[in-house]
């Protein structure tokens, strides 16, 4: 099961200048269980705005650029061969940016979105759910809270 994971404001806001518009701590644990032990498949962009590489996962960059290499990266240059390589994995995950979430819209069986409450200046958009292709199953409301800043719901879509 290929499963994108994101986090979106309420007009898909992703995020600005290669960063995140916001700090929610459960939504980084949350990212944390789901994708820990398997492949996370990123644009390059993502892969350079970490710190450095995710514990206890394979990171899987598609870029354009042919020059590209990173250690205990592995490097792929289409949605299809990154899907190769995870082929064995019974549930990567398609972690973003926009470009890469736009790919991952025809492949991916289930969308993990967290939906922040809230418009921010953005550069970088979560494409539109289309609604004739996917049911949502499973909502969860987090309250703002000392911790963050803003409300957010955790979505489950699944592809009908």
């Amino acid at each position: 099961m290929i499963t994108m994971i994101a986090a979106a404001g309420e007009n898909n806001e992703l995020g600005l200048n290669n960063d995140l518009v916001w700090h929610l701590p459960d939504d980084f644990k949350r990212f944390k269980d789901l994708t820990s032990h398997h492949h996370i498949i990123m644009g390059r962009k993502t892969l350079q705005s970490f710190p450095k590489l995710l514990p206890h996962r394979t990171h899987i960059v598609i870029t354009r650029n042919k020059d590209f290499s990173q250690e205990d990266v592995v490097v792929t240059h289409s949605m299809d061969e990154a899907l190769q390589v995870v082929k064995d994995d019974e549930q990567p995950f398609i972690i973003g940016g926009g470009e890469i979430y736009e790919m991952g819209m025809a492949v991916a069986h289930r969308i993990e979105l967290t939906r922040v409450h809230g418009s921010f200046k953005a550069d970088t958009f979560f494409p539109e759910i289309p609604l004739s292709e996917w049911k949502l199953v499973k909502e969860v409301y987090h309250p703002k809270d000392p911790r963050h800043a803003y409300s957010f719901t955790y979505e489950t879509w699944d592809r009908i």
